[in-house]
C-alpha cells in the first residue's frame, strides 16, 4: 500500500491548529445520569461485553460517551479489536456521538488488524464531524504505521503534520525511533533523535533506551556507551532498561569486566536489579565460561526477592556443557522440580544438545522420548541437535525415521539437518548419497548454504575425488559465492594432500586476492604439507608470515 493511498492530501486544507485551548468544537449537554462509573480498565472480556450491552440498553438517551470508551479502551488492551470496532458501530446506530478519544481507539484497533485505510478513514472522520486532532491521535497513527512496517510512510505523515504547524511530543518522536531501531534502521534513527531537540522536544529515557538497545544488537558498544554517557551530561537519569541494556551489549562483544562493572554501578545509584539484570548477567557468564561465579549470582537474586527461572537454570546448564561440567548440567536439570521449575523446550533442547555434543546420545533420545511423553511441541532445534548426535554416532538409519518425523508433524527438515547429514554421509565414505542428498534438498526447495558446499568438498577430497571437489568449487566461483576461510583451507587441504602444492599456494594467493585472510589452521596445513615434500624454504617463508600476522 502506498502513503499516496492514504489521501492525506485531501486533509490537509482542514489539518491546522487552532489558537483555542478547546479541541472539540461541539459540545454536548448530557444530563446527569445515576450509574455506577465503571473502572478505567476491565480486565475480563466477559464484563467489558455485559457492562456495553448494560449500558447501551439503558433508557436515558445520554449515555455517557466515557464509560464507552473505557469499554472500548478495555477491549482494544485485551487484543479484542474487531470486538471494539463491533460495538462502536451498534454505537452508532443508537446515535451515541463519539468524541476524540473514542476515534483514537478505533484508529488503533484497525492498526492492529492490519487496516491503515480503514484507520486514516477515522482522520477524515474526525474532520469531518469538526473535531480537532490531537496529539493522542496522532501518535495512534505514527504507531499504526510503524506497527504495520510502514516507517517511511510514517516519517512522511509526521513532515506533513509539522508542516501544518502541529506539535509533536516525545512520546511521538519515541515511537518514530523505535519503529526506525525496528526496522533496521538504526542510523536514521540516530539523525532523527539529533533534529529533536532542534523542534523543542527534549529527548527522554526511553528514546536513548531504544537507540542504545539497537546499537547493542548491533554489536556498536563502543556507540551505545558514548550515548550512555551523554545521557548523565543531559541530566537524563539512566534506569533499570538502560542498565539491562548496557550488560547485554557489553556481554555480547565479550566484555565481561564492564559488564559486572555497571552491575556495581547500579547498586551505587540505588537502581534494584531486576529479572532481566539477573538473567543476563547468569547468561553472559555461562557464556564466557565463568559459571562459577555465575552460580554465585543466584543467591544474590535471591536476596533480592528475584527468584531464579526455568530461563535462569537453562543458562547454567549451557554454561556447564561449554566448560565440559556433564555432571553438573545434568545435576542441575535433575534437580529442577526440587527448585519449584518446570523444564520447557529450550531446557530440554540445551541438554539433549550437550548431551549428543559429548557423544552421550543414548541419554539424549530418553529426553527425546521423554519430552513425547509430555506431549511437548518439539522444534527444529530439538530434531536437528538428535539428529546431529545420531550422524556423529553413525546411526543413520534413525536420522531417516526422525526426517519423516519432522516431515508429519509439520516441521519440515532444514538446511542445518541435512547438512549434518550429508557430513555423515561423506565420513562413512558415502558420497554419491551425499550429492543426491544435496539434488534432493535443492529439489525440495532447501537452499544450500556455504556449510553444505564445504562438507561436500571436503568429503570429496577425503575421499580421493580431487576433481569432483575441484569441479564444485570452480562452479561456486563462476556463481559469484563469497567463500570463506573454511572452503579455502579445505581446497588447500585436499590439493596438498594429493602433493599439487603449486596449486595449493596459488590457490593461497588468490584467498588474499579476494579479501579473506588465512588463519592459523591454512597456514600449518601447507607447512606441514611443504617440509614432509621437502620443500623447506618456501616452509620456512610461510612461517615467517605466520609470526608476522600474530598468528603464532
Amino acid at each position: 500500500m502506498s502513503f499516496s493511498s492514504l489521501r492525506l492530501t485531501r486533509y490537509s486544507s482542514l489539518f491546522s491548529v487552532h489558537s483555542s485551548t478547546t479541541w472539540l468544537l461541539h459540545h454536548h449537554h448530557h444530563r446527569r445520569l445515576y450509574i455506577q462509573p465503571l473502572p478505567s480498565f476491565i480486565d475480563n472480556v466477559d464484563d467489558a461485553i455485559s457492562s456495553f450491552n448494560r449500558i447501551l440498553h439503558m433508557n436515558n438517551p445520554t449515555q455517557p460517551i466515557f464509560e464507552f470508551n473505557k469499554i472500548l479502551s478495555s477491549l482494544t488492551k485485551l487484543n479484542h479489536f474487531n470486538t471494539a470496532i463491533s460495538f462502536s458501530k451498534q454505537m452508532e446506530l443508537k446515535c451515541i456521538q463519539p468524541n476524540i478519544v473514542t476515534f483514537s481507539i478505533l484508529i488503533n484497533c484497525f492498526s492492529h488488524l492490519g487496516h491503515l485505510n480503514f484507520a486514516f478513514s477515522m482522520l477524515a472522520k474526525i474532520l469531518k464531524l469538526g473535531f480537532q486532532p490531537d496529539t493522542v491521535t496522532v501518535n495512534t497513527l505514527l504507531r499504526g504505521l510503524c506497527l504495520n512496517g510502514k516507517v517511511k510512510e510514517a516519517l512522511h505523515f509526521h513532515d506533513h503534520v509539522i508542516a501544518k504547524g502541529f506539535h509533536l511530543n516525545q512520546i511521538s518522536y519515541g515511537i518514530l525511533t523505535n519503529g526506525l531501531c525496528k526496522s533496521g534502521q538504526t542510523t536514521a534513527a540516530l539523525q532523527l533523535f539529533r533534529k529533536i531537540e532542534r523542534l523543542l522536544v527534549k529527548p527522554d529515557v526511553v528514546m536513548y533506551n531504544t537507540l542504545i538497545d539497537s546499537l547493542c544488537k548491533d554489536k556498536l558498544v563502543t556507540d551505545a556507551l558514548l550515548l550512555y554517557s551523554e545521557m548523565t551530561v543531559k541530566k537524563i537519569y539512566p534506569d533499570v532498561v538502560t542498565y539491562n541494556t548496557m550488560i547485554y551489549g557489553l556481554f555480547i562483544v565479550g566484555k565481561m569486566k564492564e559488564a559486572v562493572a555497571l552491575l556495581n554501578e547500579m547498586s551505587l545509584k540505588n537502581i534494584s536489579p531486576d529479572f532481566l539484570t539477573f538473567t543476563t548477567l547468569v547468561d553472559g557468564l555461562c557464556k564466557e565460561g565463568e559459571v562459577k561465579k555465575a552460580t554465585s549470582v543466584l543467591p544474590v537474586m535471591i536476596k533480592q526477592g528475584v527468584e531464579p527461572s526455568v530461563v535462569t537454570y537453562t543458562s547454567l546448564m549451557d554454561g556447564y556443557f561449554l566448560v565440559k561440567e556433564v555432571n553438573k548440567a545434568k545435576h542441575v536439570f535433575n534437580t529442577l522440580s526440587l527448585r519449584g521449575v518446570t523444564p520447557d523446550v529450550l531446557s530440554y533442547n540445551v541438554m539433549i544438545n550437550g548431551l549428543c555434543k559429548n557423544k552421550m546420545v543414548d541419554e539424549a533420545v530418553n529426553l527425546f522420548k521423554e519430552m513425547h511423553l509430555k506431549n511437548m511441541a518439539l522444534d527444529n532445534v530439538t530434531y536437528n541437535s538428535l539428529i546431529d548426535g545420531l550422524c556423529k554416532s553413525g546411526r543413520i538409519s534413525d536420522v531417516w525415521d526422525l526426517i519423516d518425523e519432522m516431515h508429519n508433524k509439520g516441521q519440515p527438515a532444514n538446511v542445518i539437518t541435512y547438512n549434518s547429514l550429508l557430513d555423515a554421509l561423506c565420513k562413512i565414505h558415502q558420497v554419491d548419497k551425499a550429492i543426491a542428498l544435496l539434488t534432493k534438498m535443492k529439489d525440495e526447495g532447501i537452499q544450500p548454504d556455504m556449510c553444505t558446499y564445504t562438507i561436500l568438498v571436503n568429503g570429496l577430497c577425503k575421499n580421493g575425488r580431487l576433481k569432483d571437489a575441484q569441479s564444485v568449487y570452480q562452479d561456486l566461483l563462476l556463481k559469484g559465492y563469497p567463500l570463506n576461510i573454511r572452503m579455502y583451507t579445505v581446497m588447500i587441504n585436499g590439493l596438498c594432500k594429493e602433493r599439487f602444492f603449486d596449486e595449493a599456494l596459488s590457490l593461497l594467493s588468490q584467498m588474499e586476492d579476494s579479501g579473506c585472510t588465512p588463519n592459523a589452521v591454512t597456514y600449518e596445513i601447507l607447512i606441514r604439507a611443504l617440509f614432509e615434500s621437502d620443500r623447506n624454504d618456501k616452509a620456512v617463508k610461510l612461517l615467517r608470515e605466520m609470526i608476522v600476522r600474530g598468528l603464532l
